[in-house]
């Protein structure tokens, strides 16, 4: 047994805010969200400096770390006659508190106080000794009404603020959850390579890169591979993992290289066996996210997260092309896709006559789905697929799959495809395969439309686009 920071007996093991690596342990500090329970008494904490209010006999710093912010006070001192060896190590620490910058790393020994006066947390700590860590240097080059670009410049102190720091929280909750309902229903995870000898989905969107001798193409989804996972005889598989567009697009809701949230499963009579998984994976995830952080996201969003109600609704392409006629738009894409407004009246749709911000647009013409897509039965003119709007965009592609390798052929020679050049892929469908199908999602436009945010830039940790690829 040791002494805790705050004077107390415990394990190492069970000290707040304490790390082992390799037998040896970190500074010893207590994590700021971890003061609330402790009684008053000594303390440790460490983090950077967010204020310092520098008055003539007090001084108030606000100190954060990843978990929160903390209130510490120091009564200044601005003078000291020599030989007094105590008003001089006091004259030194206001001094140095006076010189602290925004963004200095600092490690603080002092004394918890709770009193509910202070308006940060009901707590503060009373400075005892300060050890500046790190100094940071005293110009910030963003501030909070800098532009978006320019935050992304400096992506690391932009990510310091405390609605950063919660996104990336519930970004982790949100993945935990998503693992967790498909381990739990004996899903095998699969990491499937990034680097192709040939295109997953469409030419148009394609990164080329010299490899070796030969050219390589970066993935734009895993679908060939957990598509060979059914024939395999995994019967049920999830990936998160980066994919790769090369997409010119500057919208609020395209990047170049992104995470993509997918599942696959066999024996499946329909899409709508997809869907309904699909469905029970995003209440599984929002419910976590609600439980751990709904407090927070109502302080720092300004909303209350609502769980959806299951089933989704469901409407056609066809009726929702219909729905988006009534409303006074026409839908203007060439291929008679809904586009990013028509989406936006379907979903608007959805919120009036069902009180669901998700909404799936089923069987989409089998003009603008892949060749890999099944058919409708009795209605070749459509297929077993759909895209999933969220709060008025599209965040998800799902659909059964065409297991049948004689009408797979047929379907790519119809696309202009030569079978030929589909060599490997087909092969997994001529020694045998159940139905199956499944989904891919884009994580940072779930995140963006769950939390209300502008941009997907604002809930990637480091966005890439056509002209970004810094920092």
């Amino acid at each position: 047994m040791e002494e805790s920071p705050c004077g107390g007996k415990e394990r190492a093991a069970d000290a707040p805010g304490r790390r082992r690596l390799d037998s040896t342990t970190v500074i010893e500090r207590t994590r700021i969200a971890d003061l609330a329970a402790l009684p008053d008494g000594p303390v440790s904490v460490a983090g950077w400096v967010e204020t310092v209010r520098d008055q003539k006999k007090v001084q108030f710093v606000v100190l954060r770390d990843e978990t929160g912010a903390v209130q510490l006070v120091n009564p200044a001192t601005r003078e000291a006659e020599d030989g007094d060896d105590t008003a001089q190590a006091a004259l030194a620490t206001t001094n140095e508190i006076s010189g602290l910058a925004h963004g200095t790393f600092v490690h603080v020994t002092g004394t918890l106080k709770h009193d509910e006066r202070v308006k940060l947390g009901g707590l503060e700590v009373k400075i005892g000794a300060l050890q500046v860590v790190s100094a940071a240097i005293p110009e910030t080059p963003i501030a909070d009404d800098s532009s978006l670009d320019k935050r992304l410049d400096w992506r690391f102190l932009d990510l310091r603020n405390r609605k950063q720091n919660l996104i990336f929280r519930i970004q982790t909750t949100l993945e935990h959850a998503f693992r967790t309902y498909w381990v739990d229903r004996d899903y095998i995870e699969i990491h499937t390579p990034k680097l192709m000898a040939s295109a997953s989905e469409s030419r148009a969107e394609l990164f080329q890169l010299e490899y070796f001798e030969t050219t390589a193409y970066l993935a734009q989804s895993p679908q060939n591979f957990k598509q060979m996972a059914q024939p395999a005889g995994f019967g049920a598989v999830f990936e998160i993992a980066d994919a790769f567009r090369a997409d010119p697009s500057f919208t609020s809701r395209h990047a170049t290289e992104f995470t993509s949230v997918d599942a696959e499963f066999s024996w499946i009579e329909s899409h709508e066996d997809v869907m309904a998984m699909h469905e029970e994976v995003l209440v599984a995830g929002i419910t976590a996210v609600k439980e751990k952080y709904g407090k927070d996201i109502a302080e720092v969003f300004g909303f209350e997260l609502q769980v959806p109600a299951t089933p989704f609704p469901r409407v056609t392409l066809a009726e929702a092309r219909k729905i988006v006629a009534d409303s006074g738009h026409d839908v203007v894409r060439a291929d008679g896709d809904l586009d990013p407004e028509g989406e936006r009246r379907v979903a608007a749709w959805a919120k009036e006559n069902h009180g669901s911000e998700f909404v799936f647009v089923t069987e989409y013409d089998a003009s603008i789905r892949p060749y890999y897509h099944m058919r409708k039965p009795g209605d070749p003119s459509v297929t077993n697929s759909y895209d999933l709007i969220f709060n008025g965009a599209e965040i998800s592609t799902g659909a059964q799959r065409e297991h049948r390798v004689d009408v797979l052929e047929a379907q790519a020679v119809e696309k202009g495809l030569d079978p030929e050049e589909l060599g490997w892929y087909l092969d997994f469908f001529r020694y045998g395969v159940p139905p199956h199908g499944g989904f891919g999602m884009g994580l940072a436009r779930v995140l963006m439309l769950m939390l209300g945010e502008p941009s997907i830039r604002e809930v990637t940790y480091l966005f890439r686009g056509p002209t970004r690829l810094t920092p």
